[in-house]
């Protein structure tokens, strides 16, 4: 069966700091990859390609067998790619249900009507419905991450993108977000996943790829490769 994302040979460049260099790898269905690497690895950008908000300066990136490196961000999303950010930022003065449903009008393109039923799914699903008509200004952080999430869901993404979902949560939060994660995996949703809480990303992911200065480093079995000499000499310095 073809992978449901492949990146072939991406690269991405501002102006003399190449983020990307000519990275290549595949996402199958229904897989959760983990992405990890130290600060400035180029994990958000490859991210940003994925999700067609930067356009990669050379390679491709084809999804569900279609090149889709040249669409815009938007067309990314009618496709199915969705994806969170690391910093929520939300329409503070929109409740949480207004900002479900702009997300459903915009980024799916469904009529009122089933915008409006499917950003009470997308909520539901984000364990989010009892604040479903809170401000958002006043949401807490697991709150405004969970807000994330179903704003990504309502699109109906087949392959979800989280850039650093835990930062900022209390060891009791991301444990409780880990098992939302875990619930929306079950519903057949592929997961792309860059974390620095690595027993949060373990617990989840059956693949891990680490990034470092742009390129990557080595892929393959989640405690093979945090074990792996390569990426403790990233993290720690090669003489450690």
């Amino acid at each position: 069966m073809p992978a449901l994302v492949e990146l072939i040979g991406v690269s991405k460049s501002f102006g003399s700091l190449r983020a990307i260099d000519d990275v290549s790898l595949t996402v199958d269905e229904g897989e959760a990859l983990g992405i990890v690497g130290p600060n400035g690895a180029g994990k958000t950008t490859l991210l940003n390609v994925i999700a067609g908000s930067l356009r990669a300066d050379h390679g491709r990136v084809v999804f569900a067998g279609r090149d889709v490196t040249t669409l815009s961000g938007h067309e990314h999303c009618r496709v199915g790619i969705a994806r969170t950010f690391q910093i929520p930022r939300p329409f503070a003065g929109l409740t949480a249900f207004e900002n479900v449903l702009v997300g459903a009008t915009y980024g799916r393109g469904g009529s009122d009507g089933k915008g409006q039923r499917a950003s009470v799914e997308a909520l539901e699903q984000a364990r989010l419905l009892g604040k479903a008509n809170t401000l958002a200004g006043q949401l807490t952080l697991l709150e405004r991450k969970r807000l994330e999430l179903a704003r990504a869901l309502v699109t109906e993404p087949r392959i979800l993108l989280l850039d650093e979902i835990g930062g900022g949560l209390t060891e009791f939060e991301v444990v409780e977000l880990v098992e939302t994660i875990k619930e929306l995996r079950g519903r057949g949703i592929t997961i792309v996943w860059i974390e620095h809480i690595v027993h949060a990303l373990l617990s989840v992911v059956d693949r891990l790829v680490a990034l470092a200065a742009g390129r990557k480093l080595i892929e393959g079995d989640p405690q093979t490769v945090m074990q792996s000499p390569e990426l403790q000499d990233v993290y720690l310095g090669a003489e450690l």
